[in-house]
């Protein structure tokens, strides 16, 4: 196992990292990994289950009261009902959906008052631009409604996690779309994590007085709190470094300026990072004491311990054993669900692809 690597990537590994160009930023280097002796819930996750198989470029996995999954289709706009028994059927076609390159339909979120209101929402790419619309569903999905629209679309970075936090606001993750001057514009909606209210309005509290929670982002495809209600997320680098990082209100988190640590006034580091190859972070889990982070170049999920919001040495979990991984989410059993995306253009798909698995944690 490679840990916090320091890589000067080739040019063809550029290509395959999701990058928007080849130029490097400044003055990134790697923390040093810190010890988890002291780490509670670091044990080895048991073997994973197949809970669904057949699926295509499934994004995004959000659980129903009672222990059912929706599941997001990227590139079909398909949205799919799974059990934990295995059965899984389509329960709508998202309108309006115009997939390509990296967007298409990805979040989708149930609402904390589901019981009452019976809402879900969702991020999806539309013809102008991506947004997050909101619908009903009751066995079947309902008419989707806008509720925050003119976030930038691209061919890459288009972000699109959804998560309701321990605060009960919606929380959305964006990319630049290759646009690198957004992510320090802060009237921009790219390159950002959003947080707004269930009807799509700022939230009370943010920083800006807008939408906007943090910015100095790249590509954010991963959003979980801890048990203290700490937010972490996962975020894209370009030529060198994949991040961790610690969300807290109205920092900069340094892209384009910065690339992995820099150690400059202004700008919030990492908390651990990667080489490109290593990684590609997408969806993010916290259960059992630990950061569960889905990589897709790097074909495996890696397991980062937590101590008092500090990461622990990471542990490479299922290393190319099912390709790449794209989402991550916690059940309600306290298991880790898993979805790859060998289907995603970049993979190579298996004859039981895409496949959700649950992940026993220790």
């Amino acid at each position: 196992m490679r840990l916090h690597t320091i890589v000067l990537a080739t040019a063809a590994v550029l290509l395959a990292a999701c990058s928007s160009d080849s130029s490097e930023k400044g003055g990134a280097r790697t923390p040093p990994p810190l010890s988890t002796t002291a780490t509670p819930g670091t044990g080895s996750p048991g073997e994973p289950r197949r809970i669904a198989a057949g699926l295509k470029v499934p994004w995004a996995i959000a659980f129903l009261p009672g222990g059912d999954a929706l599941v997001t289709e990227r590139d079909s706009a398909n949205l799919v009902r799974v059990t934990p028994s295995g059965e899984w059927e389509q329960v709508g076609k998202v309108p309006g959906v115009e997939p390509g390159g990296e967007g298409g339909l990805m979040g989708v979120a149930v609402s904390p008052a589901y019981a009452t209101d019976r809402l879900i929402y969702l991020y999806y790419t539309a013809a102008s631009d991506n947004r997050v619309v909101r619908a009903t569903f009751d066995g079947r999905l309902g008419t989707p409604q806008p509720i925050v629209t003119g976030i930038p679309k691209g061919f890459n970075h288009n972000g699109g996690r959804l998560e309701f936090g321990p605060d009960k606001m919606l929380y959305i993750t964006t990319g630049e779309v290759g646009d690198e001057g957004l992510s320090q514009d802060k009237d921009s909606l790219g390159g950002k994590i959003l947080r707004v209210t269930p009807d799509g309005k700022p939230a009370p509290g943010n920083p800006f007085g807008n939408r906007v929670w943090t910015y100095g982002h790249r590509n954010v495809q991963g959003l979980a709190w801890d048990d203290r209600g700490r937010l972490f997320a996962t975020e894209f680098g370009q030529n060198r470094f994949d991040e961790i990082n610690l969300i807290e209100k109205g920092k900069n988190y340094g892209w384009p300026d910065v690339e992995g640590v820099g150690g400059r006034d202004g700008f919030t580091d990492p908390l651990l990072t990667w080489s490109t190859g290593e990684a590609s972070p997408s969806g993010l889990a916290y259960a059992g004491g630990s950061l569960w982070v889905a990589a897709l170049r790097g074909e495996r999920v890696w397991q980062v311990p937590l101590d008092d919001g500090r990461t622990g040495r990471p542990a490479a979990r299922y290393n190319s054993e099912y390709g790449r991984v794209r989402a991550a989410v916690r059940a309600p059993d306290g298991s880790v669900w898993i979805a790859t995306s060998n289907h995603d253009g970049r993979g190579e798909p298996g004859r039981d692809d895409d496949r959700i698995l649950s992940i026993p944690v220790r």
